[in-house]
């Protein structure tokens, strides 16, 4: 009866998960407190509790930080939580980022499968629960707003209404996410002051926004010659050789006789696996590094870098190897910046459950120590989440998984963090499925409507596993 429905549904649930795309809700700056991250976040959150409102659920704007949708009755309650804010666009998409173009039987778009087309699975999934069955407890589709950012809408939501009794959030991996890694942001700094008087110095550096918890696509820097004993020309040629021994994708663009621009390219990819992507600020750090020790100037800030992380992809930090269960201990460079004689390197890296967080900050401190201008700051810190494998939500949604795919899989850990660490009893739920490549972050985001389809499918047999339970 509800594959029938879902199916009767499914050019609606295209639609609705196009209209949902196309909306740009990347965060911004906002000086009104009812838009908290910007009016686009906004107009996002509007756009789905009307919907909502129009299929028959109860719905609530929570102050502008964050919103709910809801059906039933009874005292526990079931939560599905899921966000409505995306990273960036980024360039050379094959369609317009937030066009939500249907080609190939795939809806292009920003958020297709990080979070939108996920979300609007489940909200028809709880249409279809409501239309053709009756349950007993309460489900609740929570709509997060600051995901991709320090997730102020949870906190928000912790404080001011009533927390799911058990849960998911469809925003990983099929068959389920039984363990999440820690993820740890950092900087490293130093004062850059006592170089403006060198023969090579640092004008400008460029990132393009690119979100921290993203492998960087582009990098660009503008250096300038500050002695006439150094030529543009014998200079532009030291760095063609340096790039052509690297084999980088790096871009030299002479400005005047004082500047020059370089321009890193890399592959854009989900900074809990840095490894399928391609680090645009790494590159360009390991080729700066190496022009400016050419002319004996010597940046403790790049020459730490390149002993102790160089990484051009992925990779583990400060020469670490450690692994267990939940994966490898993965870094990623997702910032650069020069700001006030302040140069800074930003480090996102994602740590096994079972390794200590004070282990990663004395190897900081250890290394960092012989380099006297190097400060190490932390920004944030995620616990890891864990869960046994034996728990029964565990066992419970990847039973419902290998049951309407037909599979026999185990639960999967991941380097990922999902709204599932906000909540006790919660975990990760699809929507990406095994096999699939993760598109998530990446240029040409997509969702095959097929799979939004199954996905529907899948959490609205969770719904009803989750609601016979005790």
């Amino acid at each position: 009866m509800i594959d029938n429905y879902i199916e009767k549904h499914k050019e609606e649930l295209i639609q609705k998960t196009q209209e949902l795309i196309q909306i740009p809700s990347v965060i911004s700056n906002s000086d009104n407190p009812q838009q908290p991250f910007g009016k686009p976040i906004h107009d996002a959150l509007a756009y789905m509790l009307k919907l909502g409102k129009s299929l028959g659920f109860r719905t609530k704007n929570i102050d502008g930080y964050c919103g709910y949708i809801e059906f039933g009755e009874g005292k526990e309650l079931i939560g599905i939580i899921g966000h409505l804010d995306v990273v960036p666009e980024g360039a050379d998409w094959k369609y317009p980022p937030f066009s939500a173009t249907l080609a190939d039987n795939k809806i292009y778009g920003r958020g297709a499968i990080d979070d939108k087309g996920p979300v609007i699975s489940s909200l028809y999934a709880m249409k279809a629960v409501m239309d053709t069955c009756q349950i007993h407890k309460r489900v609740r589709l929570i709509l997060g707003l600051n995901e991709e950012n320090d997730w102020k809408c949870m906190a928000y939501y912790k404080k001011h209404e009533e927390l799911p009794t058990i849960g998911f959030s469809p925003d990983a991996d099929f068959p389920c996410i039984y363990s999440e890694k820690a993820i740890l942001t950092c900087y490293l700094k130093m004062d850059y002051s006592a170089f403006l008087t060198k023969d090579i110095i640092i004008k400008e550096i460029n990132t393009n926004a690119n979100p921290i918890n993203v492998v960087p696509k582009i990098c660009s820097i503008i250096l300038k010659i500050n002695s006439p004993k150094i030529k543009m020309k014998d200079f532009i040629q030291h760095l063609k050789n340096i790039i052509e021994k690297t084999n980088f994708e790096i871009d030299i663009y002479k400005i005047d006789e004082e500047e020059i621009k370089l321009t890193s390219h890399g592959v854009p990819s989900h900074a809990a696996h840095p490894e399928t992507g391609i680090n645009a600020i790494s590159r360009l750090i390991i080729v700066l590094t190496k022009i400016f020790n050419l002319y004996e100037i010597s940046i403790s800030l790049f020459d730490f870098f390149t002993t102790y992380i160089n990484t051009q992809y992925g990779g583990e930090n400060l020469a670490i190897n450690f692994e267990d269960k939940s994966g490898k201990l993965t870094l990623n460079v997702g910032d650069f910046y020069f700001k006030n004689n302040i140069l800074q390197i930003g480090l996102n890296l994602r740590i096994p459950v079972t390794m200590n967080m004070l282990e990663i900050g004395n190897s900081f401190m250890k290394h960092t120590s012989p380099y006297l201008d190097i400060d190490f700051d932390t920004i944030s810190y995620k616990p890891a989440l864990y869960i046994s494998k034996e728990n029964r939500l565990v066992k419970t949604l990847c039973d419902v998984y290998n049951k309407e795919t037909h599979s026999n899989l185990e639960p999967i850990a991941i380097g990922g963090a999902t709204y599932a660490r906000a909540f006790d009893n919660c975990i990760s739920f699809g929507a990406n499925f095994p096999g699939d490549k993760d598109m998530c972050h990446q240029t040409n985001e997509f969702i095959a409507v097929d799979k939004l389809l199954l996905s529907c499918k899948i959490y609205a047999k969770a719904i009803l596993a989750l609601d016979a339970l005790d």
